[in-house]
């Protein structure tokens, strides 16, 4: 879920208009009720695709309604029960049906769903027997032994749920950074009617690009704060105001979410957006080495003694230490500083720097748009190549494909290959890693293929031991050229799975596999540690969007923060890379069929 706790309370939404988070998260909540209540799997994977598909839309679903000459159902996925939804919860803030729901089931039993290793048959069990109504209760029934006692539950589950209770109770306060931006972008479209305003900037964990977000901070330069902040509170999104002095004001959105807005002075701009930028640990290294030059260092400037140094800029701050500027998003006193003792700074990697996306679904899978519809948005979006990776047949809920249907598509590639310019399609496959191990498809349909994710997607639950083997297995496979999504986890949603990283990034180096970024911004798949050690190891990284839909190819640049967090640079990322300089470094350049040589050729 991507807001958490922040369910919009019924009635708020009818105060403002609805962004395009907000009804996603609706959807979302949808899905986990009638998962909670035991619904058709289908029908709560329909919602589940509602959400992901307005989370998508480059377009406000306000926009899209307020243009004459649109409609909903003219967006891929969007019929006219689910656009008359749509309609309905961005005009009145709710859903009838989601208000039915909501009433048999309060947000404190919702949580129970957020508890690892607990799906909703199990969670169902619990507050039906045990009445449990919170993850208060579920910790007290776990401490006094009552939920080992339930059918099919038992002492080790009880003890994982217990382990998981805290990991659920930590997902609540933080959204996703994809839906802070989008109340970023409304903010910053508010604000720029304020003529008082001279800069204005986001600092905090959003700056830096964290993959989620507990509030945002706005520092803004002005000669006349209280009007500044007159125009902040006309924002129409705003819930309450929480606290106004003279320079510092705080509000809360709808949703729940705070907003922070901070006036400071000119020359101590840079300054106070280093301080608030963060992270803790970047600053207290910097005060660290500001004192032992007689120097002090706050908010509001550098100072020696009482004499004000530097604090107008960033780059003013940082030189006054003989640092270089860093970029926010590797603030966090893991690398930077080392990085800056031993010379310039590696120039960290680009959304521009990408040359294709090698992870995407189309309708043949259970994807929103045909093939045709997915190659012209890439094209569109600048891409120069796209990997189309419908899943194998061992994923029945996505229709999966098997070696008939597989080639079926491969051929329709092949003709659209042959009459497209500017882009080369790749035949491509998402083949699951089976549970007893080994893959979906047999080696002599994967050798067809131009590019082939291995993922894990069942038996989650296996131990540590089991899971690494049957990932080391796949990439000792001769024709798999990535591990998709490597940990499997959902961003407050899922934890990852027990596997040793350690293992896998070994095997990656030694069988010469590339391991992938999945840029959908609930996975964010590896996550910047693991970038870290991936880059560490040499493992070339790619950045793919795992996209279901057309506008879903836009989650590449929630892909470049992570890796950017990661360190990576343009070198690090496979797919910075011409499709024939990728093909060599997975050492199959001489598998490629000539025309597409020839095409490349051509392209490049």
């Amino acid at each position: 879920m991507g807001f958490g706790s922040y369910a919009p309370v019924a009635g708020w939404a009818k105060l403002s208009r609805m962004n395009n988070a907000e009804i996603a998260h609706i959807f979302d909540e949808i899905a986990d009720m009638l998962e909670f209540e035991g619904a058709n799997p289908f029908r709560v994977r329909a919602y589940r695709n509602a959400a992901r598909i307005v989370r998508d839309l480059s377009d406000s679903v306000e926009t899209i309604l307020a243009d004459p000459n649109r409609d909903l159902t003219d967006i891929e996925g969007i019929g006219e029960d689910l656009a008359g939804k749509i309609a309905t919860i961005a005009s009145t803030g709710t859903l009838p049906m989601y208000e039915e729901l909501r009433a048999k089931f309060p947000p404190e039993v919702l949580a129970l769903l957020r508890v690892p290793g607990l799906g909703p048959k199990k969670a169902a069990a619990l507050y039906k027997k045990l009445h449990i109504r919170s993850l208060d209760d579920l910790r007290e029934a776990c401490l006094k032994h009552k939920v080992r006692e339930l059918p099919g539950f038992g002492a080790k589950t009880e003890e994982a749920i217990l382990e998981g209770i805290a990991f659920a109770g930590t997902t609540e306060k933080r959204i996703y950074w994809a839906d802070a931006d989008l109340y970023v972008q409304a903010l910053r479209e508010h604000m720029r009617t304020c003529r008082e305003i001279e800069k204005l900037e986001f600092a905090g964990s959003y700056r830096r690009g964290r993959e989620t977000v507990g509030d945002l901070d706005i520092l803004v330069v002005s000669s006349k704060p209280a009007k500044v902040m007159d125009c902040f509170g006309q924002f129409e999104d705003i819930y309450e105001t929480i606290a106004r002095g003279s320079t510092k004001m705080s509000v809360r959105l709808r949703s729940g979410f705070q907003v922070d807005l901070r006036v400071v002075p000119r020359e101590s701009f840079g300054a106070a957006l280093v301080y608030f930028t963060g992270s803790k640990q970047h600053n207290i290294i910097l005060r660290g080495m500001a004192k032992e030059r007689g120097l002090k260092i706050n908010e509001y400037g550098v100072f020696r003694g009482e004499k004000f140094i530097a604090g107008k800029t960033e780059e003013d701050v940082y030189a006054v230490l003989d640092l270089p500027w860093f970029p926010p998003e590797i603030r966090e006193a893991r690398f930077e500083f080392d990085w800056a003792a031993a010379g310039p700074l590696p120039k960290l990697v680009e959304l521009s720097d990408l040359r294709g996306d090698l992870h995407a679904h189309t309708t043949e899978s259970d994807g929103k748009a045909t093939l045709e519809e997915m190659v012209d948005a890439a094209k569109k979006r600048g891409l120069k190549y796209i990997a189309i990776t419908d899943h194998s047949r061992r994923v029945t809920m996505a229709n999966g494909l098997g070696p008939e249907r597989l080639r079926k598509q491969w051929r329709a590639i092949d003709r659209l290959n042959e009459r497209l310019r500017g882009i080369t399609i790749l035949k491509g496959v998402e083949v699951d890693i089976l549970e007893r191990g080994g893959l979906d498809l047999p080696d002599s349909v994967l050798a067809e293929a131009d590019w082939v994710v291995a993922s894990l997607h069942y038996g989650q639950n296996q131990s540590r031991e089991r899971i690494t083997r049957r990932i080391v297995e796949a990439l000792e496979n001769p024709y798999v050229s990535v591990l998709g999504h490597p940990t499997g986890r959902l961003i407050n949603r899922r934890k990852p799975y027990d596997v040793d990283l350690d293992q896998v990034f070994a095997a990656a180096k030694r069988y010469g596999k590339m391991l992938e970024l999945n840029a959908n911004p609930a996975r964010l798949d590896l996550d910047d540690v693991a970038c870290i050690s991936a880059r560490q190891h040499g493992i070339p990284i790619v950045i793919s969007t795992d996209a279901h839909s057309t506008e879903g190819l836009g989650a590449l640049r929630y892909g470049i923060l992570q890796a950017r967090r990661g360190g990576l640079t343009k070198h690090d990322v496979a797919n910075t890379r011409t499709w024939n300089q990728l093909q060599k470094l997975l050492g199959r350049a001489e598998k490629m069929p000539k025309k597409t040589k020839k095409k490349e050729a051509r392209h490049h």
